[in-house]
């Protein structure tokens, strides 16, 4: 699995981490019993802190979608709850409707942003 981050995005590294780990469980690319990067390997490939891939993959144990092992690292437990199944197929209807209506991908970002911020 690749891990890509914006520094410019208003969202926290470990947050998008977290998020792109989800997502890769969500569409399969990541499966049960499957081993996430080392820390320290992840870390020193998207040049941040160690402590943030930590947070990022404490965050998941909080949510149940992975272990967390001494010595073994983090291990991916389970599929994302089926809610957010929904979530995407909501996003998707959005997509939808956003087309439809001609707004752009940031515009409609930024009225989900706003929406968020409520």
């Amino acid at each position: 699995m690749i891990f890509r981050l914006d520094v410019t995005s208003g969202e926290p590294l470990f947050a998008q981490l977290a998020a792109q780990a989800r997502l890769a469980m969500l569409r399969g690319g990541l499966r049960p019993g499957e081993r996430l990067p080392a820390a320290r390997e992840l870390a020193e490939a998207l040049d941040v802190n160690m402590h943030t891939v930590l947070h990022a993959y404490q965050e998941l144990r909080d949510e149940g979608l992975v272990e967390l092992r001494r010595g073994r690292g983090a291990v991916v437990a389970g599929r994302p709850p089926a809610e957010l199944d929904a979530v995407q197929d909501a996003v998707a209807a959005l997509v939808r409707a956003a087309r439809s209506a001609h707004l752009s991908a940031t515009t409609t970002t930024t009225l989900v942003q706003e929406a968020f911020q409520r």
